[in-house]
């Protein structure tokens, strides 16, 4: 017996109409003893922003802006991941630096010329933030004096997959004081102090 297939209705696209976009909901409001994993950027849920390194950093900043990121991943156009680059890479005297020792103009700065490249890239590992809480994680960016970490999950071959990343400002604004990673806090307790601030 065959079955008798139908023609399903179709539409005009309306003009104006937009896509779903993946949003990870985090809570508004975590303390330094609730799970890691509370103030994570899931890679599984949400789209991490990319750039490649023959851009230059204007489009660098251009895409920060527009994409309301701090960093953005650079890749190949195999997306294998390169390096990063993050506003503060932009901001810092990198750039400056490229145009006296190249000789080019500041507009034509790119990515790969500021970029931290992988090689100099630390992670830290899903398994091992199982039993880890919001201060493990402070006070690991704060003994790094870094801005953002990455997160990777182990294949079956043990090949690395970047799962996520924490980043200061979600922190903070999660946990409603600022953070500051460039003065290394030496205990959990000074860690504390800080945020009650």
């Amino acid at each position: 017996m065959s079955r008798t297939f139908n023609t399903v209705p179709s539409s005009p696209l309306q003009k104006g109409v937009t896509f779903h976009k993946p949003r990870q909901v985090l809570p508004e409001k975590v303390g330094l003893e609730d799970a890691a994993a509370q103030v994570m950027t899931d890679f599984k849920i949400v789209t991490a922003y990319t750039i490649f390194p023959l851009e230059t950093i204007e489009a660098a900043r251009a895409k920060m802006i527009h994409r309301g990121v701090r960093m953005l991943l650079v890749v190949d156009d195999q997306n294998h991941i390169l390096g990063l680059i993050t506003t503060s890479d932009l901001s810092s005297e990198k750039p400056m630096q490229v145009v006296q020792t190249q000789g080019v103009r500041h507009s034509d700065v790119m990515v790969k010329d500021i970029m931290t490249p992988r090689e100099k890239l630390e992670v830290l590992c899903m398994e091992d933030l199982q039993k880890a809480c919001v201060g493990d994680i402070v006070h690991t960016l704060k003994s790094h004096g870094r801005q953002h970490a990455l997160v990777v999950e182990r294949a079956e071959d043990r090949s690395q997959i970047l799962r996520g990343m924490f980043s200061v400002s979600q922190i903070s604004r999660q946990l409603g004081a600022p953070l500051e990673t460039a003065g290394v806090a030496r205990t959990f307790a000074e860690l504390g102090v800080e945020l009650g601030r």
